[in-house]
């Protein structure tokens, strides 16, 4: 029989797990230490149960941390792993991790494949293959080389993380609550293409960053180069984005990939630029990374200067991401494990 992880339970779930054993609640805070605190990776190692217990627990239970199975090293330093899923490790995602000087930000999978289908997305071309469960996506966190080091996460990875919602506000939850990891949310940031429901619950429920990505303010345009225009109109995220105040600790931040030719003119830019005017927001622009097999172009630096430029002159503050990891397809949008299923 499978070995339940104990990896990705929030410390109400470890409390209802050791009273159906008999055990005290207090005892599920004392797992979650060894969990999340100390690193366990065996239960053997969590010396302040009674070997009585520890030997119950183990019938049926495991740690759940997973090593990852293969590792990339950019010439810039960027790390790219693969991570076999628990529950079958026939699938497989990828996690990025990108150290800059003062900072160290791991880039997390919520999904195998993704359902939202972008055009110019290589995880899309996959399409879905399974969500992670929280043990899945904490497990990036904890068994990287560099866990400790990290400073920032953001739900960037493989995945749309609102079609995997409960599983992603569990891992918030263990990530900045006292019990776990106690991360400040600024140092999270969940990115989304505005799963209406999911989007509502996320900010109601969390206080994070939260990153939308549009890609194209003009709609017809959107939804050729993503399907789910259709469904989540891009004019009633930014309505429902309204209602909540980002003037605070919370951070609004639109994911706008530029394509040459495609959504990087003067018109697109005064575009955007209406859309976005009544929230307190910022643009990160991403310089399109070339994925075989998928026709569209990389603008030149100049046109992304630009666009930049024209941005911030009218009043939208805007910066353009440094690609990072591009040589071992690691940048933004080029996630996909196709090739090593």
């Amino acid at each position: 029989m499978a070995m339940t992880p104990l990896i990705g339970k929030t410390l109400s779930e470890l409390q209802e797990l050791v009273t159906s054993l008999g055990e005290p609640r207090f005892r599920g805070k004392q797992i979650a230490e060894w969990l999340y605190q100390k690193h366990a990776t065996s239960i053997e190692e969590m010396t302040n149960l009674s070997k009585s217990f520890r030997a119950k627990l183990a019938e049926n239970y495991q740690v759940g941390r997973t090593p990852f199975t293969h590792r990339q090293i950019s010439t810039d330093g960027t790390e790219k792993y693969l991570f076999p899923l628990l529950a079958n490790p026939a699938y497989q995602f990828e996690t990025v991790y990108i150290p800059e000087a003062s900072r160290a930000t791991l880039c997390i999978s919520s999904q195998v494949g993704c359902k939202m289908a972008c055009s110019f997305c290589a995880t899309g071309k996959m399409g879905w293959l399974a969500n992670l469960s929280s043990a899945d996506i904490i497990n990036q966190v904890l068994s990287i080389p560099h866990s400790d080091k990290l400073t920032n996460l953001v739900f960037m990875g493989m995945g749309e993380p609102l079609d995997n919602y409960e599983e992603v506000a569990k891992v918030i939850e263990i990530l900045t609550a006292d019990y776990g990891l106690a991360w400040s949310p600024k140092r999270i940031t969940v990115s989304t293409i505005g799963v209406k429901e999911g989007l509502n619950r996320l900010l109601r429920e969390q206080s994070v960053h939260i990153a939308i990505s549009i890609h194209n303010a003009i709609p017809e345009e959107r939804l050729q180069l993503m399907p789910v225009e259709r469904a989540f109109h891009i004019e009633e995220v930014v309505q429902q984005l309204s209602q909540y105040d980002f003037s605070g600790q919370r951070r609004l931040s639109f994911e706008y990939i530029l394509f040459e030719g495609l959504n990087d003119t003067k018109a697109h830019a005064d575009r955007l630029i209406a859309l976005l005017k009544p929230l307190d927001c910022r643009v990160n622009l991403i310089r399109y990374h070339a994925i075989p097999g998928i026709p569209y172009h990389t603008p030149t630096s100049e046109q992304v200067l630009w666009f930049e430029e024209y941005l911030n002159k009218h009043g939208l503050r805007t910066t353009t991401r440094r690609s990072r990891g591009e040589d071992i397809s690691a940048a933004c949008g080029m996630l996909s494990t196709e090739k090593k299923k």
